[in-house]
């Protein structure tokens, strides 16, 4: 996985995202000495990575080290305390990743120096290898470190890399904030479903059911969704009738736009 360097990557921050794509990364490289650890309190999950295969752990960051790669996966709100701690890890050839929402490159660079940055946006389904990340690279990064970048960040699934880094603030509102909106969805079908008469366990399962089970259809079909809906809408049927309160007025289009919307303003917001 750090084909550029025999230096090593530098997970700093091993939480479920972090842990998830350690993981992913462990899965495919079976050079685990390769990786070293960062973290005062790793998660159980990533604890037990460590111990399996023998992985270097630091509570804080090393002082004999020089880095290849180095990824961000600390909360956003610690990153101005971890990031003054990574200076002596960083040489003229480091790539770093950051997957911290609302964190600029800028703010990064602010304490880095002017480095090799990739800023992605990675979402909650990563952690069971069916995620989908969001990426920008800045004119420091060369095609070789965006090789490496897309190589460590397709383990959890695939990555699309976009043009301007502003961007990234549509992919958190979109794939990043996504996942809750179709849990929340879920919840909703539930609920109307025991408002229909359902036994409330049997609601929530048959919501449960109906959202993976879609969501896998489409996955697995080349068809785009708006194929699929028409797929399953008879004319004047039971389907149709539902939709016409969905669609009526764009009324849920709408209303995801606006979410979406405020979504993308709150990113840019955290972002400074």
């Amino acid at each position: 996985m750090t084909e550029m360097s025999s230096a090593p990557t530098v997970l700093v921050g091993a939480g479920n995202m972090g842990g998830a794509m350690l993981a992913g990364w462990l899965d495919s490289d079976t050079d685990a000495g390769s990786y070293i650890i960062v973290d005062p309190s790793p998660s159980p999950t990533v604890q037990l990575l460590i111990d399996k295969h023998g992985l270097r752990h630091e509570k804080a960051a090393p002082s004999d080290v020089e880095a290849a790669i180095v990824v961000l996966a600390v909360k956003p709100q610690m990153m101005e305390t971890a990031l003054p701690a990574l200076t002596g890890m960083i040489g003229d050839d480091t790539l770093c990743i950051s997957i911290a929402a609302g964190t600029t490159v800028s703010t990064i660079q602010s304490f880095l120096g002017d480095i090799a940055v990739v800023r992605a946006m990675p979402n909650t389904p990563a952690m069971v290898g069916r995620g989908i990340t969001g990426a920008w690279a800045n004119a420091a990064v060369s095609p070789a470190q965006r090789d490496a970048a897309d190589r460590m960040l397709s383990v959890t699934g695939p990555v699309e890399w976009v043009d301007e880094e502003p961007l990234i603030d549509a992919i958190t509102a979109v794939s990043g904030s996504g996942p809750a909106y179709v849990f929340y969805l879920a919840e909703c079908m539930a609920e109307a479903g025991r408002r229909a008469g359902l036994d409330e366990d049997i609601a929530m399962r048959l919501a449960r059911a109906t959202v993976s089970g879609a969501g896998e259809l489409m996955r697995r079909s080349d068809d785009p969704a708006e194929t699929l809906r028409k797929n399953v809408t008879s004319p004047g049927g039971t389907t149709a009738a539902a939709l016409d309160v969905l669609m009526g007025g764009d009324a849920m289009q709408d209303l995801l736009t606006r979410a979406v919307a405020a979504a993308k303003k709150r990113a840019g917001e955290l972002a400074g």
